[in-house]
């Protein structure tokens, strides 16, 4: 639940990516909770060595947590022999749990992983209902804690009297929450608040209280409030990061004045479970078993550990005072699921909608191969999985274009903008989306991609039907050009649209460039115009990430 550091070492290089045009860590404090959009993403890595002697080599699906990527390749390096003679390999993506939870409710099993590595069991309680999860151990844990500058924990005088819970985010000094959406750092924080108030409606509100007045103050970035501990600023905010992002902050620098704050009652812990999906029997069956056999051994336990993490049981990592950590296991808060369910749900309640209409390219170009798959076939499983996360009180339309799709407009509507469940003939309008989308494939058209006329046409219809209590805004996706000669223009749409703009109704455009052949500089144009984004997914295994990060931009 959110993005974590790698120890910058051989052993361990980071293993998150920077995409072009914008870099796409998420910077949304509450309004996150609204996603727009989220996408089945991550980098694959193939660990299926030659086959030595094995056959026949099956090969188990494994996602894993961003931060522990390289520990599970370096684990699963080889194929494992089994009784009958075959072997076990792996293919392990790296994917954000959000993400992975929205792909369970809804991707094929065969396009699911057979073993998933969360950050956190939270995840488990927000997976889809009816589907078949378990853990199986733990690969790793790590306790949640409050990082910021030595100054500033001297300042607060916190080395002989640290804080509870909720003294911690009661003080003076700036607070940066992670993304609510995506951090279970910040949802087991909230959490642990909770419970130091007593829980009950007036421990919700206090939280409440404290996101808004943090989300006023201005805006930082974990990374930046990490930074900011490291330089020793006294006036470095006070965020909750795991303790591994800690030790591989301070080991990863040459000198470092961030400092891991345990409060006194304890902490909620990452996890890291070893969790089945899915119910495999006979052959798969073992070579699952193996897998997570080998992601909960001692062995996995020890390269945990100098990775930054602490071992199941809370073993430290070594050195761990030496990176501004302390070797004995701090007292664990249990959280409750259905308590973090209900807080989420309160912090939900106060974020504007979304209002978003998603404008597809479907020029044959679409057809492009993107792993399995393809341009097209990835841009419709990334929002189908968005659909089983995004809230009812979101509205999302649903239009494609290419050239001359009717008659002489390139685009066409495939569904208006309505409330996720709104009745449409007796079905909801998420499942009109759903089906919707899967017709995209089968839509591809020759002749050329119509972008400038296109955008044009759809700003302004969502002007015309816009929602002053929503965040409204048009995504525009698209892997190639304009190339209609007879179209506005790249001028001709700038001008139009900071002409026709009106304060009072407010549209931005999110452009996302897929592939090599894109314009996004074009995107950027237009995005800049609107008060937008634009994004770059050049590398196809950048793809999903770039859509998942582009479609939950919001401010």
């Amino acid at each position: 639940m959110g993005r974590h550091a790698a120890p910058k070492n051989p052993e361990h290089p980071p293993t998150h990516h920077s995409p072009s045009a914008r870099r796409l860590d998420p910077r949304v404090l509450v309004a996150a909770l609204a996603v727009l959009v989220v996408v089945a993403g991550g980098i694959v890595w193939w660990t299926v060595a030659s086959g030595g002697g094995c056959d026949p080599t099956r090969t188990v699906r494994v996602t894993v947590a961003p931060e522990v990527g390289d520990l599970a390749r370096s684990l699963l390096s080889g194929p494992q022999e089994l009784a009958d003679g075959s072997c076990a390999a792996t293919e392990v993506q790296t994917q954000e749990p959000l993400q992975t939870v929205g792909d369970l409710g809804a991707l094929q099993a065969s396009a699911l992983p057979e073993v998933w590595v969360p950050d956190s069991s939270l995840w488990l309680a927000r997976a889809p209902e009816g589907g078949s999860i378990a853990a199986d151990g733990a690969l790793a844990s790590s306790p949640v804690v409050v990082a910021t500058s030595r100054a500033a924990v001297d300042r607060l005088g916190w080395p002989k009297a640290p804080p509870s819970w909720p003294q911690a985010f009661a003080t003076q000094q700036p607070v940066s929450i992670p993304d609510l959406a995506q951090s279970a750092e910040a949802i087991s924080a909230l959490g642990a608040v909770r419970a130091g108030l007593g829980g009950g409606d007036d421990a919700d509100n206090a939280i409440v209280e404290a996101v808004l007045a943090a989300g006023r103050g201005p805006a930082t970035t974990v990374e930046d409030a990490l930074a900011a501990g490291s330089k020793g600023d006294a006036d470095a905010p006070l965020v909750p990061v795991s303790e591994q992002e800690v030790y591989a902050t301070t080991t990863a620098a040459d000198s470092s004045q961030l400092v891991a704050v345990y409060p006194s009652d304890g902490s909620p812990y990452l996890d890291y479970p070893v969790v089945r999906v899915g119910s495999p029997s006979g052959a798969r069956k073992a070579a699952v078993d193996a897998v997570v056999a080998r992601l909960t051994s001692r062995t996995a336990h020890e390269k945990a550990q100098a990775a930054g993490f602490r071992t199941p049981d809370g073993a430290a990592p070594p050195h761990a005072t030496d990176a501004g950590l302390r070797a004995d296991a701090p007292k664990p808060i249990a959280l409750d699921p259905a308590d973090v369910r209900t807080l989420l749900a309160r912090l939900s309640s106060l974020v504007a909608p979304s209002r978003i209409l998603a404008v597809f390219d479907v020029s044959t170009s679409m057809e492009a191969p993107v792993g399995d798959g393809t341009r097209v076939t990835l841009a419709r499983d990334a929002a189908k999985s968005a659909l089983t996360l995004i809230p009812d009180a979101s509205a999302i339309g649903l239009w494609v274009f290419a050239y001359h799709l009717d008659g002489d407009k390139d685009y066409a509507q495939l569904v208006p903008t309505r409330r996720l469940d709104a009745d449409v003939d007796g079905q909801s309008q998420r499942h009109t989306l759903s089906a919707q989308l899967d017709t995209l494939p089968d839509r591809l058209t020759p002749g050329g991609t119509g972008l400038y006329d296109t955008t044009l046409a759809a700003v302004r219809a969502a002007q015309a039907d816009y929602n002053p209590d929503a965040v409204n805004s048009v995504l525009v996706v698209t892997d190639g050009a304009d190339d209609d000669d007879q179209s506005i223009g790249l001028q001709g749409l700038l001008d139009t649209l900071r002409s026709e703009a009106n304060p009072d109704r407010p549209v931005k455009v999110i452009g996302v460039a897929l592939g090599p052949d894109a314009d996004l500089g074009v995107l950027q144009q237009i995005a800049e115009a609107t008060g937008g984004a634009a994004y770059s997914a050049k590398d196809p295994t950048d793809l999903q990430d770039v859509l998942f990060d582009a479609l939950r931009q919001r401010q």
